[in-house]
């Protein structure tokens, strides 16, 4: 019996480890690089991830409107550039194990683009997806 109690508590043990790596672990800035990633208007899977472009008349007040929307998103949090920028960056944290998400909200000419991907694995299944259109209804885009 002994034997289980130790295996099982090094098993929690080292959940709690990886819980507090993906929860704690600092996200490398170059994630909230937009450059050269700026695509078409329309909606654009990629692995691990998410972009749509609109385009739309006044992209900076839209972007105001879409940032406000998503700051409002439950463990959701502003962490880089701002909408004067042109440029915001955010994290979205999974409820369970708190798995980061990163999305960028920035201005390219005419269009608004938002891209959102996972920081760890291969795949975010659809989440980032589901989550951007849901913003982007929200917002009437």
């Amino acid at each position: 019996m002994n034997r289980a109690v130790t295996i099982l508590a090094l098993g929690l043990a080292a959940v709690a480890v990886a819980d507090g790596w993906v929860r704690f672990a600092p996200i490398d800035p170059a994630r909230y690089k937009v450059e050269g990633l700026a695509k078409a208007p329309g909606d654009h899977p990629e692995t691990g991830g998410f972009q749509a472009a609109r385009e739309v008349s006044d992209p900076l007040v839209q972007m105001a409107a879409l940032d406000k929307i998503i700051r409002a998103t439950a463990r959701t949090k502003q962490v880089a550039g701002s909408v004067d920028e042109g440029h915001v960056a955010y994290v979205t944290r999974s409820a369970f194990f708190g798995f980061p998400d990163v999305t960028t909200l920035w201005v390219e000419g005419n269009t608004l683009q938002i891209r959102g991907h996972l920081v760890y694995g291969k795949s975010d299944l659809g989440v980032n997806k589901a989550r951007i259109m849901g913003w982007l209804d929200e917002a009437g885009l």
